[in-house]
């Protein structure tokens, strides 16, 4: 009986091949996931006037430091009444939010009740994927593919200096800068005023646990009212 080794080893190529072939990313992605919550709080006008009803103010305020509202979240305003009374109510609440951080973006299409205005709030939050992935053992790929570690870091790093969540599902509407926050910045910094990171707390990102030298989830930021 004659032996074809070639043949053999060739077999057992193509054998090892199809093994590694069956991996693929949608196994473990290098992805962040964003999930997002909404709120609607209606604010009432004094009737036929731009000026907040009475108390009115006093609530935003409590909202805004109880963390209701955040300079994160993407927030909408619409006011009701004709067009121009709505246009005044809309920078009214902007200028309020404005001297928290908060920018507020106007909704001149939607329509809210009569001496009422609509704040809604959108909340995001990102799980960062579990990383290092090495879910694919580094060393039997043979289909010059990229490794299932590829892109992990970058994915976490995006994750964590992201200012807005939000901005991961969508891009803001361009318009002109704030000036009132880049003005004050500008002036802290020139004066040498500049304001000190607040006091270390929990980190609002919990830690990943670890199991047998992998990860098994990513960390994730609480949804309203979680922190």
């Amino acid at each position: 009986m004659e032996f074809r080794p070639s043949l053999i080893a060739v077999s057992l190529l193509f054998a090892v091949a199809a093994c590694a072939s069956d991996y693929t990313k949608s196994e473990a992605p290098n992805n962040l996931r964003v999930d997002s919550a909404d709120t609607r709080i209606d604010l009432s006008f004094a009737p036929g006037s731009a000026r907040l009803a009475a108390g009115e103010g006093a609530r935003l305020d409590r909202l805004v430091r109880s963390g209701a509202i955040r300079p994160s979240d993407r927030v909408t305003v619409a006011g009701g009444g004709s067009p121009g009374l709505a246009q005044q109510r809309v920078e009214t609440i902007s200028r309020e939010l404005l001297a928290y951080g908060i920018v507020a973006e106007p909704l001149p299409r939607e329509t809210a009740p009569i001496n009422r205005a609509v704040l809604g709030i959108g909340r995001y939050t990102v799980t960062l994927p579990a990383c290092p992935n090495w879910s694919e053992p580094p060393n039997t790929e043979y289909t010059n593919a990229l490794s299932s570690n590829w892109g992990c870091a970058a994915a976490v790093n995006l994750g964590l200096m992201v200012a807005s969540p939000a901005d991961l599902v969508s891009g803001r509407t361009l318009a002109p800068a704030a000036a009132m926050p880049a003005v004050g910045a500008v002036e802290r910094y020139l004066t040498d005023r500049v304001k000190q990171p607040p006091a270390p707390t929990a980190s609002p990102f919990a830690p990943t646990t670890t199991t047998g030298g992998s990860d098994t989830g990513g960390p994730a930021v609480g949804p309203p009212g979680a922190q």
